[in-house]
């Protein structure tokens, strides 16, 4: 069954979306997600990590690359929403988008879409690099594939979202020309799984016994398979993270206190913490999580603060 069929069966025939007031610069702001893109803020995992963070030419790069990975991003939103403006216009929520009410007009969401999915990867080149520029080309790649088809694959779809956050939490790094570690990628890419996981069990929790789906795929899933997913995904996050912070590299700490060993306390309650919300199906979008819940945010500042004196080696 179609996602638009499914939206279909959940709204009664004939409803229309409602006229949308508002400017078409507001719409065109509104269709790139604002709120998202604190997810770019992971281009400066890597920088972070590696202790290269708070030069000159550090920030003025990853400022670059952050506004870079949010047009490639808004371009998605903007093509997404406009193939699938029917579809949203029979969804109760979605139908108020501006793509859906009207204040956008598809043509215009695809021409705008599509500029800036031609702009970023041509800016990256000229103004940072080309693996720079072919990664944001690789998420633009993947990303419209996943709004044509791929989001209605069963795995592919979580797979995709994933590398999606994967590949902000890497972009940094390749701007800086900074080594990517094998436990760095782990860490993320199964953290990532864990967030994305976790997200889609508690949506398919809160959708049990109701008719319809805001996502077509989620009838498809069953929660005890995601509930499998995420706590995998969790495991290996934990597993990665503890053998990075346990290898010395022959090298040994010249620090007060072991801040690399200690880190992973912080970090495994910050996976059983925001457990607890991916089991009673709340964990929503990652960022809301951590900061709703101000337990999992002080967390998340301890681990920070441990990971940094870690890397400064104080």
């Amino acid at each position: 069954m179609t996602e638009t069929a499914v939206l279909r069966q959940r709204t009664p025939q004939g409803r229309s979306a409602p006229p949308r007031k508002g400017s078409l610069l507001a719409g065109l702001v509104r269709t790139a997600r604002p709120k998202q893109w604190v997810k770019n803020v992971l281009v400066i995992a890597a920088p972070a990590a590696a202790g290269e963070l708070f030069s000159r030419h550090a920030l003025s790069q990853l400022a670059l690359v952050f506004v870079l990975f949010t047009a490639c991003a808004a371009a998605v939103y903007l093509v997404n929403d406009a193939r699938d403006a029917e579809a949203d216009r029979a969804h109760p929520t979605k139908r108020h988008r501006p793509v859906a009410a009207g204040q956008v007009p598809v043509p215009v969401a695809y021409a705008v879409g599509g500029c800036l999915g031609l702009l970023a990867p041509a800016a990256a080149a000229w103004l940072c690099s080309p693996a720079v520029a072919a990664l944001l080309t690789a998420y633009l790649g993947m990303q419209l594939a996943y709004c044509v088809s791929l989001k209605h694959v069963l795995v592919v779809d979580l797979a995709v979202v994933t590398t999606g956050f994967l590949m902000r939490a890497m972009v940094g790094g390749l701007a800086l020309g900074i080594p990517l570690s094998r436990w760095f990628l782990i860490t993320t890419g199964f953290g990532a799984l864990f967030m994305v996981s976790a997200k889609r069990y508690s949506e398919a929790v809160q959708m049990a016994g109701k008719a319809g789906a805001t996502r077509a795929l989620l009838t498809e899933y069953t929660t005890g398979y995601l509930r499998f997913v995420w706590q995998l995904a969790a495991g290996v996050a934990v597993l990665g993270y503890c053998l990075w912070a346990m290898e010395e590299g022959g090298v040994p700490h010249t620090s007060v206190l072991p801040w690399r060993q200690l880190s992973m306390v912080a970090f495994i309650l910050a996976v059983l913490r925001y457990a607890v919300f991916a089991d009673r199906g709340t964990a929503g979008e990652p960022e809301d999580v951590v900061l709703r819940d101000r337990a999992l945010a002080l967390i998340g500042l301890v681990w920070v603060a441990m990971y940094g004196l870690a890397v400064a080696n104080w």
